[in-house]
């Protein structure tokens, strides 16, 4: 197995156990110089908010560092609660828990949102 056939593994694994919570999700892509994250209504597939590097406010700006990831998170947050939604479910999509995604997910933490 390769690095890219892992983390479908480990996607769809994660994705399995989250279907069965029906909740929000918190979705996250990454690639090498940028990091996403989408706020995702599992019942009907809808994207409720979503947040990226690639956006004018983070343009001009190194957007594949953890500083940038952090600051992601807390946008994503404050569109959620502005939402009226507090409590999520992080899908990482088989990214490990590390590193941007790690820093993501703590600034959201500190934006307000449950995992």
């Amino acid at each position: 197995m390769n690095k890219k056939e892992t983390r479908i593994r480990r996607t769809k694994k994660l994705r399995a156990s989250l279907k069965k919570k029906e909740s929000l999700r918190l979705c996250v892509s990454r690639s090498l110089k940028n990091i996403s994250v989408q706020l995702i209504d599992s019942n009907n597939g809808a994207v409720l908010a979503s947040a990226s590097t690639n956006q004018k406010e983070f343009k001009g700006k190194n957007g594949g560092n953890i500083d940038a990831a952090k600051k992601i998170g807390e946008t994503i947050a404050a569109k959620t609660i502005k939402l009226g939604h507090k409590k999520v479910s992080f899908d990482r999509s088989g990214f490990k828990y590390h590193g941007r995604v790690k820093a993501l997910a703590e600034g959201a933490r500190e934006g307000g949102l449950e995992f």
